[in-house]
């Protein structure tokens, strides 16, 4: 009889169902924990959702974002993981056949330090106030196998890349990369001369992932050789950047090591702080840059 009577003040203490509360229940929602009856109960992975969790409407409950599969780096797993690479991709093509169809073009978008130079004012470049060439040149190409070079370097880099970062952290280190590049060939090359191509935000590329190869634990000779390849082509053949490659290199392993390396609970904090320590510099050098010059 004890037994008995201690089971009917156990069921008497049970919960109602959030949407029908005249009945009791002792199973909750797995994600937001309000208790729900069996009319009410969706099959999860894990135990049973109430129907706005389900539909991934959590209400009160943890965000649905919480559910989302994410990437090393945190960012969310997407279906096309090349959406971005593509888009770069894209944008580089649609400015080379432009440079090809309007050639005047191209004096307005390639990386010029200053014009004319001293002891005359400069009038156009980076020191003449024309901060978007440090964009622009990122991607303006004038010669078919620079660009062909530098498109399949960006999709057999980028894809990958973009897949273990996710979208925005992706695109903030290529980004990263590029201006880093642009900000040192601003700095150390002669200021009459042009400089052009994806290569600086690339060679980000290449030091983000092989960042990324070490903390995976992978086989890091693959993309030694590869870097290697291009720092001998980089340094052996004359008129080719060498400032811009450094620049995006040492920017892309920065910036890749803050990405994969952040701690979970400062995630964002830390790896948008890169990026944004990285543009300091570079803003920070561009000015010095500039004063010199002008």
């Amino acid at each position: 009889m004890d037994h008995a009577a201690g089971s009917s003040q156990d069921a008497r203490s049970l919960p109602g169902c959030y949407r029908h509360p005249d009945r009791e229940t002792g199973i909750r929602c797995t994600r937001c924990e309000r208790p729900i009856c069996p009319e009410c109960m969706v099959n999860a992975s894990v135990g049973f959702q109430c129907p706005e969790c389900a539909r991934g409407d959590s209400g009160t409950g943890h965000p649905p974002a919480a559910a989302r599969p994410r990437t090393i780096a945190g960012g969310s797993v997407t279906a096309d993981p090349r959406l971005v690479t593509k888009l770069l991709l894209g944008i580089n093509v649609a400015v080379f056949i432009a440079v090809h169809v309007r050639p005047s073009l191209l004096n307005d978008l390639v990386l010029l330090g200053a014009w004319p130079p001293a002891p005359y004012t400069p009038t156009q470049g980076v020191a003449g106030g024309e901060w978007y060439r440090m964009v622009t040149s990122m991607f303006t190409h004038e010669q078919i196998w620079h660009i062909g070079f530098n498109m399949l370097s960006l999709w057999w880099l980028g894809g990958p890349l973009e897949a273990a970062l996710g979208r925005a952290r992706y695109l903030a280190v290529y980004f990263t990369a590029g201006l880093a590049g642009s900000a040192l060939a601003y700095l150390l090359a002669s200021p009459t001369t042009a400089t052009l191509g994806a290569s600086g935000a690339i060679f980000g590329l290449f030091g983000a992932t092989a960042v990324l190869m070490r903390r995976l634990n992978y086989d890091m000779r693959p993309i030694i050789a590869l870097l290697v390849i291009n720092l001998v082509i980089t340094f052996g053949w004359g008129g080719i950047s060498w400032q811009a490659h450094i620049g995006g290199l040492v920017a892309g392993v920065f910036t890749g090591y803050g990405m994969v390396h952040a701690p979970r609970e400062h995630r964002a904090l830390v790896q948008y702080g890169t990026c944004a320590l990285v543009l300091v510099v570079v803003v920070v050098v561009s000015l010095l840059r500039t004063a010199q010059l002008t």
